[in-house]
């Protein structure tokens, strides 16, 4: 459990954020400036609230009102930044250690050993900082921070300087220390698709503030998220289970309670659980089932609600089965189908369009 209730000038950015929050993963959401890392710097010591409290599995860190403040070291907090700020004079072994060191025998419950197996590190012990790749850094910088023994890991946009390739690979070490160590993270981030693929809770800043907090699959098909984030990456996530793979076409099938949805071939198993994000500019909408066109999703579902500020586009949010999914079409489409609430349409949504990190399984140690 996180529990954070602070306030802060910083500058003329003023800080007030409150959210409680328990899960494996907290996803740290907002736009560039929402105050992200402004929330972890203060969880880790590095800044001091003017007011408030912050308590993480019952240790109180910080309380202003009763002159709780503990020093960085001994909050156990393990703190990742963008840039891994390794030790250039040390090499890899060494930058290990470092935390290492710092702790007494009995509070070292996570075995070195262990973490360079998970990280696969093991090849890059004897390097300095200078001879690695910048995936090669980062998965050092989250060993680090591993083996100071922390109570709660804090990612502060560990992918942002990181090609796509090293990016998903980041992203599957960050999952395998979540399901083999059980260690809490907050992981902060203004990615979609990070956040939707990592994240169990999400808490949702904008300009300094906390607008929302929930599971991640409520939060992140809010129909005004595009006013904190991306717009063209607002969307819908789906937890589907995996039926069967067609490896001559490439394809998988998923279902779920509104029916089932044809994607890339995915590795994950038949039964096994994965989690489908569909873009809301990815949605096409129909009054009638169509024939005779390529589009091989076709789901039946009602009109729930319909919004949006943008003068040529508008939302339109679905319930399919239990499921909710979000349509973006032009204010011409809407007046042209005559789009109301509770009418019965159909969602088109090409396999095509469900690219690499939009099918995922963030949770199957866990189900």
């Amino acid at each position: 459990m996180i529990e954070v209730d602070i306030e802060q000038q910083l500058g003329a950015f003023r800080l007030s954020v409150a959210f409680r929050a328990e899960a494996p993963i907290v996803g740290l959401f907002g736009r560039s400036g929402a105050g992200k890392t402004s929330v972890v710097n203060a969880i880790a010591g590095i800044s001091r609230p003017k007011r408030g409290s912050i308590v993480v599995d019952g240790k109180r860190l910080f309380d202003a009102a009763h002159d709780i403040d503990l020093a960085p070291e001994m909050r156990r907090v393990g703190y990742v930044f963008q840039d891994a700020l390794l030790f250039p004079h040390l090499d890899v072994s060494a930058n290990l250690l470092y935390g290492h060191r710092l702790r007494r025998p009995a509070e070292r419950f996570i075995d070195r050993e262990k973490v360079i197996e998970l990280l696969g590190i093991g090849p890059l012990l004897a390097r300095r900082p200078a001879a690695l790749s910048g995936g090669e850094k980062q998965r050092v910088a989250i060993g680090r921070a591993l083996l100071a023994q922390p109570r709660i890991m804090l990612l502060d946009e560990p992918l942002a300087s990181l090609d796509g390739a090293r990016k998903a690979e980041i992203i599957a070490y960050i999952e395998r220390l979540r399901d083999e160590l059980h260690i809490p993270m907050v992981y902060v981030s203004h990615s979609v698709p990070e956040i939707a693929r990592l994240a169990d809770t999400v808490v949702l800043l904008s300009e300094g503030r906390c607008v929302a907090v929930g599971d991640t699959e409520d939060v992140m098909r809010r129909v005004d998220l595009s006013l904190v984030a991306d717009r063209n990456e607002v969307g819908s996530l789906i937890d589907t289970r995996v039926v069967e793979h067609d490896a001559g076409e490439q394809l998988t099938t998923l279902t779920f309670d509104g029916g089932r949805l044809l994607v890339p071939l995915l590795t994950e198993a038949p039964g096994e659980r994965v989690r489908a994000r569909i873009r809301a500019r990815d949605v096409s909408l129909a009054l009638q089932p169509p024939a005779g066109i390529s589009i091989l999703n076709i789901l039946s579902g009602r009109v729930a609600s319909i919004s949006g500020e943008n003068p040529a586009t508008v939302d339109v949010e679905l319930t399919i089965g239990t499921a909710g999914l979000i349509a973006r079409i032009t204010r011409r489409s809407l007046r042209e189908l005559g789009l109301h609430v509770g009418q019965k349409v159909y969602a088109l949504v090409k396999a095509v369009s469900f690219d690499q990190g939009s099918v995922d399984n963030p949770q199957s140690a866990r189900t």
